[in-house]
């Protein structure tokens, strides 16, 4: 064989591998990408095919199911409608978009999860094709109770089990029905569509001093029996920072000072703590990175500090207002859920848990084809700094600003509250917040509410009865 045969055999060689290589790169790795590319008609026209499987709450209630539609093609309905909008989302022929859990879950919903051959040929055996069901770990009735509850403000309810990370509630109000999802002009001025429980961003007041808490006591620079003087005003970044009522408390316990929520003791205590461990807590806390939660990622906000024009503070900037950072406010941007799992934190004897709404798949058969078993995303605190904080959060609602939200029936709830200032000055609008766990001494149940813009409501007035209604529906459910 002469060299030039040599040469061009070996060309032809390589070029077959080449194809190879690439058509089994787009016919089965890149399957799924090719499939999902919004100009690939054929597969929207396949998916509309397939019988998607049901989305489930933690007791097996239909929260969305596939319907027939004319020409052989599936559609969605949802029995629930306004109650989980935001949480379950929809997937809309007519909108060509789809939103929440419908969307993060499609591919199992889909029955594509392994893609690969079927999703090029078809089902093999000619029989139609049905997705996985996903059941979830939302709770119908304490959903039922938040929305209840807020008795039509705008607002959110998140509670989580603090043991595992599972999302029990997640309430968004204003709502919308998933049946129908399209924007009307008095939707979008109240931002219906917004899920304010993972995009509503809010400072979160008093609310925050649980983070303040736990870098102080944890970092070993502060105990709760430390003494620091509440006088009011305190010069904080050269402009006064005042207490509710300009009181001046003197020399009080740190204790003392969570229980009546003492901004110009808190404020000491940050700046002493200083930005870059306040920052490296608030990095435990799930604070500057967008909690892996199992929905869409632009359905998930970040909570961290903005400065005055908006722009996020890069992590322990010169520029923060770090005493006031430390009493929630500093231009501190929370979600709800975030907060949720701050509480959620201490509860779990100082470990965060990956929170997450999808507790197993079901395939067609009826067997759970996937479970989703607790993930730690953090180890924030000792379990000896959370037992700390957890009995000073006892007194917050046993004594002091959260008795609102007291459980009666010998449950101890450990709570922190909130009342954020919002609007301009004169106004008296304000942000309540309230978090906590319960029962105390063994936590099932971490919760976080907040409404918004009240005219002169305080955290422990307004969101704490909101709070302990839903705590003492889940808890009432055996869990």
């Amino acid at each position: 064989m002469s060299s030039q045969i040599r040469k061009l055999f070996g060309l032809i060689v390589v070029l077959f591998a080449l194809l190879v290589v690439f058509t089994t790169r787009w016919t089965v790795l890149d399957a799924t990408a090719l499939d999902n590319n919004p100009l690939n008609a054929r597969s929207l026209i396949q998916s509309l095919q397939i019988q998607r499987g049901r989305i489930l709450s933690d007791d097996g209630q239909v929260l969305a199911r596939s319907v027939r539609l004319p020409g052989g093609f599936w559609g969605r309905s949802y029995p629930m409608g306004p109650l989980f909008a935001q949480a379950v989302g929809y997937d809309n022929l007519a909108l060509g978009s789809a939103a929440g859990l419908e969307r993060y879950r499609a591919p199992y919903l889909l029955g594509t999860v392994n893609g690969g051959l079927q999703s090029i040929f078809g089902p093999f055996t000619g029989a139609p094709q049905v997705g996985d069901d996903v059941q979830t770990t939302l709770d119908v009735h304490a959903q039922e109770v938040a929305r209840a509850e807020l008795a039509g403000r705008a607002g959110s309810v998140v509670a989580l089990d603090p043991r595992t990370g599972a999302v029990l509630v997640m309430y968004s109000n204003p709502s919308y029905d998933d049946n129908d999802p399209r924007v009307t002009r008095a939707c979008q001025a109240v931002a219906c569509q917004l899920d304010r429980a993972t995009q509503g961003q809010y400072p979160p007041g008093s609310t925050f001093k649980i983070v303040t808490t736990t870098a102080a006591i944890n970092s070993g620079l502060y105990t709760p029996r430390s003494i620091i003087n509440g006088n009011s005003p305190l010069l904080v970044s050269g402009v006064p920072l005042h207490n509710d009522g300009n009181q001046s408390w003197g020399n009080i316990t740190l204790t003392t000072a969570l229980t009546y929520s003492v901004n110009t003791v808190y404020a000491q205590v940050a700046e002493r703590v200083g930005r870059p461990l306040l920052t490296a807590y608030m990095r435990r806390f799930g604070f500057y990175s967008k909690p892996p939660i199992d929905l869409p990622s632009g359905e998930v906000s970040v909570s961290r500090p903005f400065d005055p024009q908006g722009r996020p503070y890069p992590p322990a900037s010169p520029n923060e207002d770090i005493g006031r950072i430390g009493i929630g406010e500093g231009g501190l941007e929370v979600t709800p859920l975030q907060m949720a799992m701050v509480a959620a934190a201490v509860a779990n004897h100082g470990t965060l848990m990956v929170p997450h709404l999808t507790a197993r798949i079901i395939g067609p058969d009826g067997q759970t084809v996937r479970t989703f078993p607790p993930t730690v995303y953090s180890h924030v605190m000792s379990p000896t700094t959370a037992a700390e904080i957890t009995q000073m959060m006892r007194t917050v609602v046993d004594e002091g600003t959260g008795t609102p939200a007291a459980l009666g029936s010998g449950i101890a709830f450990a709570g922190k509250t909130g009342t954020a200032s919002i609007g301009p000055p004169g106004l008296n609008e304000t942000q309540p917040w309230f978090i906590g766990f319960a029962p105390a001494q063994d936590p099932k149940v971490a919760v976080a509410v907040t409404v918004e813009r009240t005219v002169g409501g305080f955290g422990g007035q307004v969101a704490g009865p909101i709070a302990s209604a839903v705590v003492r529906a889940l808890l009432a459910e055996g869990r």
